[in-house]
């Protein structure tokens, strides 16, 4: 799809936010059904596990049913308060992930100090305690 068809698909769609993770796409469904025909509804999950991710994209048949829908926010739905927003539309070029890599290995970790072994290696070894546990027995001196 180009981009002009993309945009005019999410004029039609909206974001729904703080999804029951137990929700399915006929009870949302159901629930923006009084706003106008819809055409898909979309749950979003987790590439790696596959459980949902607590949002959703309803797309409607016109425009004017997502604008009815977005007057929804604050409902309940399963018990939980949602949020209902206009779906933005993703522009290519325009990421996080388009940024410029920091350092030589294009990652940082905090706290390194320049050595190579990772955030938590301080260069400190606990001493043996060899002495204070002798064949599972504590001995204080």
């Amino acid at each position: 799809m180009s981009l002009d068809e993309k945009m005019e698909v999410d004029n039609r769609s909206i974001y729904v936010g703080n999804v029951d993770y137990g929700a399915t796409a006929a009870e949302l469904e159901k629930h923006f059904y009084g706003c106008g025909s819809i055409n898909r509804v979309a749950i979003l999950c987790n590439k790696f596990d596959g459980h949902p991710k607590g949002f959703a994209y309803v797309e409607f048949a016109d425009r004017g049913s997502a604008q009815t829908a977005m007057a929804m926010d604050g409902t309940l739905f399963r018990g939980r308060s949602i949020k209902v927003m206009a779906k933005r539309t993703n522009r290519p070029g325009i990421s996080t992930t388009n940024r410029p890599p920091r350092g030589r290995s294009g990652f940082s970790f905090r706290g390194t100090r320049g050595n190579t072994r990772g955030a938590f290696y301080c260069g400190y070894k606990p001493k043996s305690h060899s002495r204070t546990y002798k064949r599972g027995h504590y001995t204080p001196y």
